[in-house]
């Protein structure tokens, strides 16, 4: 598995923990004042796929400008 392949799936995995975090945050605000950590729990998994969707985006970039060398 190289470079890229784990970072795209290190990408859906991380969406798969967001959306989960998203539901439980919504799911806990239905039966009042969630907990601080419920509330701010999607926000690391968010900050990686920032990062990881960037790395992603700006890779064909890259990889078109090294070919052209």
């Amino acid at each position: 598995m190289n470079w890229n392949s784990w970072i795209r799936q290190a990408h859906r995995w991380l969406a798969i923990v967001f959306t989960l975090a998203v539901v439980a945050n919504f799911i806990t605000m239905a039966f009042g004042q969630p907990p601080a950590w419920i509330v701010y729990s999607p926000l690391p998994p968010l900050f990686l796929m920032l990062f990881s969707g960037l790395y992603m985006f700006f890779l064909p970039y890259f990889v078109e400008t090294r070919d052209r060398i």
